[in-house]
């Protein structure tokens, strides 16, 4: 038996994932889990196999769970299981250390092959896509690719702007705004404005703002 833990904020889907685990007779799961320090507890309690895992949590971050388990146990198979598709989230998901990623609009028997590769292969990532993902970033210009409504935000960011006076700025609401911050800061990994500002001066992704008054006097 393969034995699993399911780290996800929706009830609904931790039940549906056990149902179909439990129902094919190669896994148990060991137990459940709604946030990361929950996840934490019941994993060094139970020891599982594999840990399927949400990038979105209550509190924390799928990711951070994924690279505490890499750390601390190094056997662990690691399945991240999302809404979240794209090269992006895939990629800082094989950064973190997962075994397999795997979006939530599959069919559930690709999320039973992933915790069985898991489960066989912890430290070798698969990903349905990976080639072409990996074919994807080989052709893209090195450093941090925004979108140009994401770049907009990053200059208004640098310039001190903050989330009210950039929509107002933009003309979108302020739920919309964070999530181009939240996404600015995972592309440059930073994790403030200030990381995040230093981050984009370095790739050249912004002009120096110190530099750019001096230019207009």
């Amino acid at each position: 038996m393969i034995t699993i833990v399911l780290v996800d904020d929706h009830e609904l889907i931790r039940r549906g994932l056990r149902r179909e685990l439990e129902a094919d007779g190669e896994f148990q799961v060991l137990g459940e889990a709604s946030n990361l320090d929950e996840a934490l507890r019941v994993c060094t309690l139970t020891k599982p196999d594999v840990v399927v895992v949400d990038l979105r949590l209550q509190e924390g971050n799928g990711l951070d769970l994924v690279r505490r388990l890499r750390r601390d146990r190094p056997e662990v198979g690691i399945v991240v299981l999302t809404m979240y598709g794209g090269d992006e989230h895939l990629f800082n998901a094989l950064d973190a250390g997962a075994s397999a990623f795997v979006t939530k609009d599959t069919p559930s028997h690709h999320v039973l092959a992933a915790a069985r590769h898991a489960a066989a292969n912890p430290r070798t990532f698969s990903a349905e896509g990976l080639a072409d993902a990996l074919r994807r970033r080989a052709d893209k210009p090195d450093g941090p690719q925004l979108s140009p409504r994401e770049q907009d935000v990053l200059t208004l960011l640098v310039e001190g702007l903050n989330v009210a006076q950039i929509s107002k700025r933009l003309y979108v609401s302020e739920s919309t705004t964070k999530t181009h911050i939240s996404k600015i800061y995972s592309k440059l990994g930073a994790t403030n404005r200030a990381q995040a500002v230093m981050a984009a001066l370095r790739a050249g992704l912004v002009a120096d703002p110190g530099k750019r008054a001096e230019g207009m006097r």
